[in-house]
């Protein structure tokens, strides 16, 4: 059985470290089928972190997560995404109810501005705040914020009650690790980390693919296990299968040595300065 590591989010709850993203997902009838099992049998697995957002496919993903959960609203922490064009005090609010309609519930878990658009971030927190205390949403915060636009954010009234900030982190991928991430560890925020594989990309790399073999684990499985060794990190690989979600559960069971770790970065390089935020 698998282990379940969780992380707590500031308010205390645990939640799967490792989840289930959606992007591009409900996009085609010919996959749907094959997405809802997928889906549904990441729940079975424990990977009932679930993240979507109003942008994909328009709220198809949204739908499709609906009739995956069917039965289950209560096994799953369902995180979605209101657009920055949305995200004044009235648009927030007719955002987060087409959500609701959408994913056919009367809550979302988690609910956060999908990047920084020009609606101030005051308007959009006090939308956010509104809606926590009409029980639309039960915890909000950010995706996407580099540093100095997560500091604003947070000096904003309601931003210290910030659940998260989705950010692009694979070993590809280590800006955040300058900076950002350590600020953000500092005051117990935990990362929700998105494209956790690179799109597949990392596969491409011979010696990462060398060091997965000799390890006993997929490629998949050791871009996971080296996300899940860190302290306060949720991530949220997408699957197209049945097979390859359980293939990324069992990521949860390999727990990298020193000298693996070591092997990683010096394949994958960790920053020597700040970096400009990276997003997909």
């Amino acid at each position: 059985m698998c282990r379940m590591k969780t992380v707590t989010l500031p308010g205390g709850e645990a939640v799967p470290a490792l989840g289930q993203g959606t992007w591009n997902m409900g996009d085609s009838s010919a996959s749907r089928a094959a997405e809802i099992a997928t889906l549904r049998r990441g729940i079975d697995l424990g990977l009932t972190l679930i993240d979507t957002a109003e942008m994909y496919g328009d709220g198809r993903s949204e739908q499709l997560i609906a009739e995956a959960i069917a039965g289950r609203r209560d096994e799953v922490f369902i995180v979605s995404k209101v657009l920055p064009n949305n995200a004044s005090r009235r648009g927030t609010a007719a955002a987060c109810e087409r959500s609701l309609k959408h994913l056919k519930t009367d809550r979302i878990d988690l609910y956060l501005l999908h990047w920084r658009g020009g609606v101030p971030f005051a308007e959009t927190l006090d939308a956010l705040m509104t809606l926590k205390r009409a029980g639309k949403i039960r915890h909000y915060g950010v995706s996407n914020l580099d540093l100095a636009e997560t500091k604003e954010w947070f000096e904003a009234r309601g931003g210290e009650a910030t659940a998260t900030n989705q950010l692009l982190y694979n070993l590809s991928r280590r800006g955040i690790e300058w900076d950002l991430l350590p600020w953000l560890r500092a005051r117990g925020i935990p990362v929700m980390a998105y494209s956790p594989l690179e799109q597949a990309r990392l596969f491409k790399n011979a010696k990462f693919v060398a060091l997965a073999k000799a390890s006993g684990a997929t490629p998949a499985q050791l871009a996971l296990a080296w996300l899940l060794a860190k302290d306060g990190v949720m991530v949220i690989p997408k699957c197209s299968s049945p097979a390859r979600v359980e293939e990324n559960a069992a990521a949860r069971e390999i727990k990298l040595t020193a000298a693996q770790m070591a092997e990683l970065d010096k394949i994958f390089p960790p920053p020597r300065g700040a970096r400009p935020l990276e997003m997909l």
